[in-house]
This record gives structure tokens, sequence and C-alpha cells, in this order.
């Protein structure tokens, strides 16, 4: 027998970075985004001997380990360890087990790929150990050893995307969560999957870096900072509301505004070749973009009506950019197991 699990990427509209503490502790944060045909997919296959046997299908790199040891953190696939240690710890595991890991994205490429993998290797043990998780207590969990044991930088927003899966407006604050999943008519998602071009523009971030800054940004009071990100927030509002509503043009023009505010919540969101990539691409009739995830390279994408569409997707070409084909995925973690 195997175990599958998959959940989608996703991508962030608006309000991306008031997720991360000590911000959305203290003010609170909104973020919209949705999930797309991009996944981290995970199979255990439990074994009959004493061996933990990780493959990671991206890297590949395998490593191994007997059941009974600690898996040391050392930089070497860390984020899946770090899932097995708390299984191992919490639930009581004495049988060994493959693990094969797959992500349609690299780490840095501003999906949220290191986050859907947590979630991917909760709920395949989910699915091994019949635990009676919800899809908050997951993204919670992913999020307790992704930002508190293994004290890597980032928000919440990746986690609950994973889990949830669809179109969200989500709310955090110091002691909760709020997922608002967004019931959008078929022929607005239709229309805004026509709209928006997805472009790998090269290079990846190192989010942990952009949001070191962002971070000290918000403890040092820095206002400039701290404004840009009040701002996201509300516009975060704005986009939710013209979304459901079907105002695509409006929803395409308040991304222009959020990316201007969002350069200036942290040094490193941007560069000169990304707003090169930016500017050409408005010039070529995109009414709003911005880059994903924490900034500095990685997937951009960009809202334009019918007629400028192609223009704006040749003109992205012509910068080197490379155009993603997706749809959008409404489901988030599935499991299920595989007889062999």
């Amino acid at each position: 027998m195997q175990i599958r699990s998959r959940v989608p990427l996703r991508i962030s509209f608006g309000g991306g970075g008031t997720d991360v503490s000590p911000y959305c502790d203290k003010y609170g944060g909104y973020v919209i985004n949705t999930t797309i045909n991009r996944y981290a997919t995970v199979t255990l296959k439990p074994t009959e001997n004493k061996d933990i046997i990780i493959k990671s299908i991206d890297y590949d790199k395998t490593i191994k380990f007997d059941i009974d040891q600690f898996l040391a953190y050392d930089g070497q696939l860390d984020l899946i360890k770090g899932v097995i240690n708390y299984m191992k710890e919490n639930y009581n595991i004495n049988q060994g087990f493959e693990l094969y890991i797959q992500n349609d994205a690299p780490p840095g490429s501003g999906l949220g790929s290191s986050s859907a993998i947590c979630v991917a290797l909760i709920g395949a043990f989910q699915e091994w150990l019949n635990l009676p998780l919800t899809p908050y207590d997951i993204a919670e969990l992913a999020f307790k050893i992704e930002r508190i044991d293994l004290r890597i930088r980032g928000g919440r927003q990746d986690q609950y995307a994973a889990a949830f899966g669809g179109f969200n407006f989500m709310e955090f604050y110091d002691s909760k969560t709020i997922v608002n999943p967004l019931k959008l008519r078929e022929e607005i998602i239709n229309e805004l999957n026509h709209s928006l071009v997805i472009a790998y523009v090269g290079g990846s971030h190192n989010s942990s870096e952009i949001l070191e800054k962002q971070i000290k940004n918000v403890k040092s009071k820095n206002k400039k900072s701290v404004e840009a990100m009040h701002e996201i927030k509300e516009i975060a509002v704005e986009m939710k509301n013209a979304l459901v509503i079907g105002k695509l043009g409006k929803f395409g023009l308040l991304m222009d505004k959020a990316w201007n505010y969002k350069k200036q919540m942290a040094d490193g969101i941007t560069n000169e070749k990304i707003d090169r990539i930016y500017e050409e691409a408005k010039k070529a009739g995109a009414l709003g973009g911005k880059i994903s995830g924490a900034g500095g390279g990685g997937f951009m994408f960009f809202f334009a009506d019918i007629d400028k569409r192609y223009e704006v997707i040749k003109t992205l070409k012509n910068e080197g950019a490379e155009i993603i084909n997706y749809t959008f995925e409404d489901k988030g973690l599935h499991t299920w197991k595989v007889e062999r």
C-alpha cells in the first residue's frame, strides 16, 4: 500500500506581507489569494523494516535514517525532517517508511512551494495514521513546524492556501486565523483565468532575507513601511469586493495600486529587472500586476483586458520571461490510498 498526498500551489493577489508577524499580531492582516494547477506531491510507502528513506525527486537526493534516530537539521531537506520528527514524537511511529517528494515549482518561486510540501507531508501522515485533523489543524501544524520549530521566516497564508485551496479571503490575527472562501460565479473565474497572465521571470528570491527587513521595519516602527502595509491590507479588501461582484477591470487596477505600496514594505522586493518587466508590461496594456511571494524573483503575473492580453504576452516573452499555462484549482489538500 502507498499513501498519496497532493496540495496546490498558490498565487497571492493582494495583502501579502500583512500575514507576517509581528505586523498581523499587532494590526491584523488581510490576504486574498487562490490556488492553481501546480502541485506539491508526497508519496508515503510503509515498509517492514526500521528505515526512513527520503527521496527528493526535484533535487535528485536520497537520505536514509533509522526510525529511532532523531533527524538532525543540517540544511539537507530540513523541512521534511521537521515533519517526520514531529510525527515520530507525537504519534509513536515505530515502523519504517519511504517518502517521495515532488514539487512543480522550486523554493524561492513565490508560489508557496515550501509550505505546500509541509502541508502535503502532514496530509500523508494523516491518511496513514488516520489522524482527526481539520484543514485548520493541518495549516496550523504546518505553520508551527515551519515557522516556530525550524524558525523559517515567512507568513501564514501559504499553509492555509495549500490546506483549503480555491479562492479565499484570509484574516490573520495574534491568536487566530479566519479563512473566508469566496464563492465566485463561474463566468468571473473564467474571465479572470483568461485575463491573468502568469510568467516565470527567472531567478529566485531569498524570502527570509526580504522578510527579515520587513520584520525589522515593523519592529522599528518605520513609518513608510508600516503605512504601506496598512494600505495594501485595505486594498486587499477592495480587491475582494471587486472580484466577488465581477468588476475585473477595477481588480486589475487595484493590483497595480497594491504593487506600488508593496515595493515600499522592504528593500529587495523589487529590482531593476523586475521594474523593467513591470513597466514594459504596462506599456503593452497590462492594467496591473505584481511579483508573487516575498519578491526579488520567481513568478510575476499581470492582468490585461482581452484586446491587450496577447501584446502583454509578446512583451513578456521579449523580456525573456516564460509564460505559464495554468487553470485555477478549487481543491486543497487531497489524500488517497494506492494499492499495488
